[in-house]
């Protein structure tokens, strides 16, 4: 009966039918080698450092990432994140999942939301993806990490700006494991993932991979 009220849409092409059709599904650019070893950037050969992650120091062994962010999946994932459709989150993992490989981890963890922000939405969009990664990679999921401090979005700052505005907002929320896959919806600068794997290290973890769903490509 919902469906008749209000037939459901593709969040990226509108088209009816479904909350994103599998066209678009296919449609996502997926990321694939040659890739930066260590910040999984996109380069013309395969390198240990790109110039994107040439010179900074790195709490993460490696990020990987399934999709390019861009327009089609910059829909996808404001209708997951801010339109409240949470299904979203499975979409995304059997993405991942086809995308990459298991990683070699002993558990799962996930870049906490903000407080007021996960409020608003009604979920936490990464804890959710962690969980279905958790589900399809037979690995524990766990709340290792917390927020220390309310930080300003990131949208809109600069390089220097991100880094700077997320440097120590996260703590340990209990020992860590030793190998630790942290996952979140979107690589962007990696100053959130970077921020949260040095946390993550804290609480002692020895190796910290990251797993995000899309990534930002940066025009060279």
């Amino acid at each position: 009966m919902l469906d008749l009220l209000l037939p459901r849409r593709c969040v990226v092409c509108a088209r009816g039918g479904a909350t994103v059709c599998s066209a678009c599904v296919a449609g996502f650019e997926r990321i694939e080698p040659p890739l930066c070893e260590r910040c999984g950037a996109p380069t013309s050969w395969p390198v240990r450092r790109c110039a994107e992650c040439a010179g900074r120091r790195l709490a993460f062994a490696h990020a990987r990432a399934a999709v390019a962010y861009d327009d089609r999946a910059r829909a996808f994932v404001a209708g997951w994140k801010e339109g409240g459709l949470r299904t979203l989150a499975r979409v995304a993992a059997e993405i991942v999942v086809a995308a990459l490989a298991r990683p070699d981890a002993d558990a799962l963890a996930f870049v906490p939301s903000d407080a007021e922000r996960g409020y608003k939405r009604g979920h936490h969009p990464a804890e959710r993806l962690a969980r279905e990664l958790a589900d399809a990679w037979e690995l524990p999921a766990a709340a290792l990490l917390r927020r220390a401090k309310s930080v300003p979005r990131q949208r809109g700052l600069h390089l220097a700006e991100r880094r700077r505005n997320v440097r120590g907002a996260f703590e340990p929320a209990g020992p860590a494991p030793r190998r630790i896959c942290l996952v979140d919806d979107i690589y962007t600068s990696g100053a959130t993932a970077n921020a949260a794997a040095s946390a993550l290290r804290k609480g002692g973890a020895r190796t910290v991979e990251i797993v995000t769903f899309a990534r930002a490509i940066r025009v060279r």
